[in-house]
């Protein structure tokens, strides 16, 4: 990847800001006039300028770093210990002028700047995946396999980098294949299950761990996958004092046709292919364990509808967004291809 590739212009838009930031791949872009450093901007400056209200359409100098770390040519060899020191993915080295004339990444040292967090994770994986048929005719949905590894192992692989190392998976259709699954799967994580009976839907499926958690837990689909530093999610949450967060993703749509506005057969107003920004649940949360006392035990509950009644009831549901790319979503048989697809090319 060229430098010119992680430089962005100062009164370039905060949206601008995340395209690049999912095109690159990279958490990181720099602001350098001419060649020479003034300032970083990273996807948790973007994360928390959008947190404090701030506006999709704002320049990047709204939010950017202006004192950013960087090492001198000379001083290339101290490269992975500032990089270790600061927790920071790339450092730029720069001439006697300021101009990068180069970046390490704290990939190439092996060094992951992600913060951990052992919690316990929940997986609703009792659904039918009617949208997957006829693969779920055949596998439950988490066995359902993306390149070499089925779904809900490439979740709890994510988790286990993470820090993490408890699941239970909520279980019903076909309950026995998955079980057997990860049974016999050399592990050195512990995978424990909750049995519906019937149908409880996302939220209904917690009743069955009343009383067998009592920390927070993260709560994610089995057709999900993430990328998201966890430690830093797990902060927010609990920073802010919510009793469920929710992790959205930015989707930028542009309507392909000219979208008109009209009273009474009378035009009033018209665009063509306006552009639209909204976030998007993804279906991976943190939850406080004392929502799960607000779940009517045996009572068929979409999680959203328990969001519905913590709000209702006084509580605290926050958001926690993450960029388009960062989510990947295999609930329809198109989506589960594109999933294989950015999975490969990840590597």
């Amino acid at each position: 990847m060229r430098i010119e590739d992680l430089l962005i212009e100062e009164n370039e838009t905060v949206l601008g800001a995340l395209k690049q930031l999912d095109t690159t791949g990279h958490k990181v872009l720099f602001i350098a006039p001419d060649g020479r450093l003034k300032g970083v901007v990273t996807d948790g400056d973007v994360r928390r300028h959008l947190l404090a209200g701030g506006s999709l359409q704002d320049n990047v100098s709204a939010m950017a770093n202006y004192q950013p770390i960087s090492v001198g040519c000379q001083e290339r060899r101290r490269a992975k210990k500032v990089i270790e020191a600061h927790a920071i993915s790339a450092l730029p080295i720069v001439d006697a002028n300021g101009k990068i004339v180069d970046i390490e990444f704290a990939s190439g040292f092996d060094i992951d700047v992600s913060s951990k967090v052992c919690l316990p994770v929940v997986m609703m994986a009792g659904g039918l995946g009617t949208r997957l048929y006829p693969y779920t005719k055949i596998l439950p949905k988490p066995l359902i396999p993306v390149g070499e590894l089925p779904i809900a192992e490439h979740i709890i692989r994510r988790f286990y980098d993470a820090g993490c190392r408890n699941f239970t998976l909520v279980v019903n259709y076909k309950k026995s294949m998955i079980k057997s699954y990860f049974n016999e799967l050399d592990k050195d994580y512990t995978v424990e299950y909750a049995d519906e009976d019937d149908p409880l839907g996302t939220g209904g499926g917690l009743s069955l761990l009343r009383g067998k958690i009592n920390e927070t837990f993260f709560l994610t689909n089995c057709d999900i996958l993430v990328d998201a530093d966890f430690g830093s999610l797990y902060r927010f949450h609990k920073e802010s004092g919510n009793d469920i967060t929710m992790v959205c993703s930015l989707k930028d749509y542009t309507i392909p046709y000219g979208v008109i506005e009209h009273e009474n057969g009378v035009l009033t107003a018209m665009q063509e292919k306006p552009h639209l920004s909204f976030y998007i649940n993804t279906g991976l949360y943190v939850v406080e364990p004392h929502v799960i006392e607000k779940i009517q035990p045996g009572v068929f509950t979409p999680f959203t509808d328990l969001i519905e009644t913590v709000r209702k009831d006084g509580g605290k549901v926050g958001v926690y967004p993450v960029s388009e790319q960062s989510w990947m979503d295999m609930g329809q048989l198109e989506e589960l291809e594109n999933m294989r697809r950015r999975l490969e090319e990840q590597g």
